[in-house]
Formats: C-alpha cells, structure tokens, sequence
C-alpha cells in the first residue's frame, strides 16, 4: 500500500512495515556479469564442444606419436578468455627430429581429420537449429563453404549467396562448429610446423620450402592491402608474427627418402583444400 506522509509518496508493507528501496548493485549490472547469468548453459555447451573438438584434434597428433614411438606432451590447452572465442587452441609438444617422412605425414594430417570428425556433427546440429527468421543483429560471421553447403540443404528457402549469420541468429552449437572449422582451416596453412607444414612438406619435401614463403608474402600483401587500401585492421597480424617468429621453413625429418605411396599422396592433395572448404573467407561481415 501507498501512503502520503508530508507531500512525500511512501510505500507499506501489509504490516505497515516501510518499504526501503535498494539501490541497484552496479556489478551485478555489469554486461558481462549479466549475459553470464542468463546464458550461463550455452556457455557451458559452447565449452563441451570446443573443449572435444581440439580434444580430439590434439589426441589424433597423439595416437600417432605414440604408434611410432615419437616423444610427445599431452595435449595442452591455450585458454584466452578476452577473446570472443574464448581460446588459442590446444597444441602437443613432440620431437618431430625422430619421425621420419612418412611418419611426419600421419602425425601432421592425423589432428585434422579427428578434429574434423567432431567439428562436423557439431556444425551439423548447430546448422539445423539456426532460427533464421529472427531478424540479424551485431556482427555478421561470415561462412565457411561447407556451412553454406549445410544451410543451402537444411534452409534451402532461406539461403542466399554471400549470407552471413548476425549474434543475435548465434546458438552454442554453431558457434563451436564455426570457431572449430576455423581452427582446423587454420592449422592445414601450408607453413612452418603448422599441420599443413608437415603435410606439404612429406609430398614436396624441400620445395615446400618455396611454397611456404611464397604463402607467407601473398598473406602479408594481402593484409597490407587491407590496411592500405581498405582502412582495415588485419586480422590474422598476430598470428603471421608468430609464424614467421617460428620460421616458415619445416624442419628435415629423420629420413627424407621414405616414401608415401600414392594413398597417402592422394590423400595429402586432397587435404590441402581442408582451408578452401573450412575458412571463411571474411570472418567479421
């Protein structure tokens, strides 16, 4: 009930007791706070998903180290909580020196098609459940093409060419598919000790070399392009640092002259377009 004491509006209680307002608790207002407290379960499913996609990416580098006898950590996770994924990945550390050139080869490729095992059913599943009716809000994530393959089958009346998914279409399924795409798109870049770099360098073996330095400087003209021309930060700055920090050159293996035998060669070409299929050309639209 409401009561006039002194031209002053207050408020009772039943019992006449006097209703003091509570100041709201800034931090509990905070936004992060906030969207915390009211999406706490996607998180903790975005979470299970990333966590099992670099899991079993990681473990397949693993299983082969342990097969051929290569020294090798267990897989270690990169936590990095300021960034909208939440992650740096996860990494082994092995003495590549041991593995001969076959050996390298299925350890290098080994991670991918693992980590491609998981990532695709989440993507699937996270694909499916898109609500694309809601109406697009905040920053557009561009698509790899095997998502726009999957929208164009499982949304066909809603798929158009170029589309981009906004935050507000976002469920925890896709955003773990997409980032774990990503990831693997990433790691088969034909450089460095990259997966990519193990594998071209078992099928070229020292003109991988040339391959990797003509990759890195068509990467670092493209990002200068972007910066100059476009006014526009590139994005993968870090990451070309930290390759070229590395050395774009794959180390020789114990035995160069093994060979692969045309399944494994086959198989190498055709895990080159693992980039093609998994990374999106624009990731912020």
């Amino acid at each position: 009930m409401e009561r006039m004491v002194d031209g002053v509006r207050h408020y009772f209680d039943a019992n006449g007791v006097p209703h003091i307002p509570v100041a709201p608790d800034p931090y509990f207002e905070l936004p992060v706070r906030r969207a915390i407290l009211d999406h706490w379960q996607d998180g903790l499913i975005y979470m299970g998903c990333m966590l099992a996609i670099l899991l079993t990416h990681e473990m397949g580098h693993f299983v082969m180290t342990v097969v051929y006898r290569v020294r090798a950590s267990l897989p270690l996770f990169i936590p990095l909580p300021i960034s909208p994924i939440g992650t740096m990945g996860a990494v082994i550390a092995m003495d590549g020196s041991k593995a001969d050139r076959r050996q390298i080869f299925d350890i290098g490729l080994a991670g991918p098609l693992a980590g491609l095992a998981v990532a695709i059913p989440i993507i699937w599943i996270g694909t499916a459940r898109l609500d694309l009716s809601i109406a697009p809000a905040g920053d557009r994530f561009g698509l790899p093409l095997v998502v726009q393959y999957l929208i164009q089958h499982l949304h066909p009346a809603a798929y158009q060419p170029n589309m981009a998914i906004a935050i507000s279409q976002l469920n925890p399924y896709f955003m773990a598919g997409w980032v774990g795409l990503l990831v693997t798109g990433l790691n088969m870049m034909p450089v460095s000790q990259l997966d990519g770099g193990h594998v071209t360098y078992a099928l070229f073996g020292r003109a991988a070399h040339w391959m990797a330095r003509a990759f890195m400087l068509a990467v670092f003209l493209y990002m200068a392009a972007m910066l100059f021309l476009f006014n526009a930060f590139p994005t993968w700055l870090l990451m070309a640092v930290l390759v070229l920090v590395l050395g774009t050159d794959h180390p020789p293996t114990r035995d160069d002259s093994v060979r692969l035998g045309w399944p494994r060669t086959i198989l190498g070409l055709l895990s080159l377009l693992i980039p093609v299929f998994c990374f999106a050309p624009n990731l912020i639209q």
